[in-house]
């Protein structure tokens, strides 16, 4: 099965609903399997008094609140179901991370296919059961969350009626530098859950989802923007429509070399064995009715005769015809 490939368009809309339509167009040229916003009012999960975190005051140096942040960045409800009509007409999926209990009630008023769940929500128990019982296929992202957090929250939302959930190994940090990124951890989310993993990535390059997918990521999720030099918190921590488009590539090319895991030669190496492989020939010129012994013959290329396994068994054979020197023994010569 294909990595499924979200590109994260989040609030890199700026509060644009055109932005936010060429951010879907990008996604789908560059060969993403959906595109991911966050549906939120600001006042769902920030206080007026919340300061902005560091990699948003760093990505963006202004004095505003957080919540004031948010709030130039709402898109409206009714924007949403737009652009949800307008993924359906450019064949692309349509995902969104809700903030609170009003946004998910319009993702599922909008029939979305599934809900993202942000990491800032592992241990928002109340959420998780509001989302649970909603019964939609669920993408946890794990970020800043220890294994005993993130078993609490799949129990929660199992024993609310949610079964299918995808878990996101990641790191809460815009840039995440390599020596976070801790990729092991996405294996230990697979093996203590049994559940299906992918890589939320933050990193600045290719490497990690490469890695990831070499790994057995089902799920890939990345930022996106149309100019990393735009106004806003998260656009200098994700790729331009040229570099995601690479970053796709990468995936694809990885899940090709992968392979299916079975040992066999391939079409062209099965060409190439009759012309490399060796074959048994004559050590020097037989005549017919020679009893063959092992000083007659020897293991050279090419290999359109018998196969060298077959040396015993070629052993104490009579020839029928003359047979010239390294010239190949075929089993219908003896």
């Amino acid at each position: 099965m294909s990595v499924y490939i979200i590109a994260e368009a989040g609030v890199n809309h700026n509060g644009s609903l055109e932005i936010a339509r060429k951010l879907i167009d990008v996604a789908k040229e560059c060969g993403a399997d959906a595109v991911k916003f966050q549906t939120f009012k600001a006042g769902e999960s920030t206080g007026i008094r919340a300061d902005k975190v560091a990699y948003q005051k760093n990505n963006e140096k202004t004095q505003e609140s957080q919540f004031d942040m948010l709030k130039n960045l709402e898109l409206s409800f009714d924007d949403f179901r737009r652009l949800k009509e307008y993924c359906t007409t450019k064949n692309i999926d349509f995902i969104s991370t809700p903030d609170g209990a009003e946004s998910l009630r319009c993702l599922v008023e909008m029939n979305v296919s599934k809900i993202k769940i942000g990491s800032t929500e592992v241990t928002n128990y109340p959420f998780l059961e509001l989302i649970a019982k909603v019964g939609k296929p669920v993408i946890l992202s794990t970020g800043m969350s220890t294994l005993g957090e993130v078993e609490r929250a799949v129990d929660i939302l199992m024993e609310n009626g949610t079964q299918n959930i995808e878990l996101m190994h990641c790191t809460t940090d815009y840039p995440t530098a390599l020596c976070d990124v801790n990729l092991r951890a996405m294996l230990t989310l697979k093996n203590a859950f049994y559940l299906p993993v992918g890589y939320s990535d933050h990193t600045s390059g290719f490497e990690v989802a490469v890695a990831s997918v070499a790994l057995g990521a089902s799920v890939i999720e990345k930022h996106i923007t149309l100019d990393r030099e735009m106004k806003g918190p998260d656009h200098k921590a994700s790729m331009t429509p040229e570099e995601f488009a690479e970053y796709v590539r990468h995936i694809r090319n990885t899940e090709e070399l992968l392979g299916d895991g079975r040992k066999r030669p391939t079409g062209r190496e099965k060409i190439m064995m009759n012309q490399i492989r060796r074959s048994i020939l004559a050590a020097r010129k037989l005549k017919a009715g020679t009893v063959l012994t092992e000083d007659m013959i020897c293991l050279k290329r090419p290999g359109t005769g018998i196969a060298p396994e077959f040396a015993a068994v070629l052993l104490g054979r009579r020839l029928k015809r003359d047979i010239e020197e390294e010239e190949a023994i075929m089993w219908e010569d003896v």
